[in-house]
């Protein structure tokens, strides 16, 4: 069982309006200010903060590859923990990507919106690229 534990580690993807999800994973991949870094078990204690329109990838012990568009915040990593704590986040799957392109077809559009928007069509081609 200690063998198994050393691969994997518990994960927590949090916004500040609820869990987006939580379990085992063995990989987890951040979009950071310092740019792509990718976390396995046993990796050096971290505190990273998320770029705004960005995306976390998490490849769960069990299930599918989970995606998310995330909308800045940060992320802290032990040797078996990561948690990445979003000021808001959407799961792939609860993307409108016809609105999220809407969004970035909009003159109007501030940088904020367009940034979120531009980090869930993001989301969404991670899930149909694989």
């Amino acid at each position: 069982m200690a063998e198994s534990n050393s691969r994997t580690m518990t994960v927590d993807l949090v916004a500040v309006e609820r869990k987006l999800w939580s379990g085992q994973a063995s990989f987890v991949s951040a979009q950071t200010t310092e740019g792509q870094i990718g976390i396995m078990a046993g990796h050096e204690p971290l505190l990273g903060q998320l770029v705004e329109g960005g995306t976390v990838t998490i490849v769960p012990t069990e299930g599918e590859r989970i995606v998310a568009a995330v909308h800045g915040g940060f992320f802290s990593v032990t040797a078996d923990t990561v948690r990445v704590l979003a000021e808001s986040a959407d799961l792939a799957g609860e993307v409108d990507v016809d609105a999220a392109r809407k969004v970035l077809a909009d003159a109007d559009a501030d940088e904020a919106q367009l940034r979120a928007a531009q980090g869930q069509v993001r989301a969404v081609e991670a899930t149909t690229a694989s």
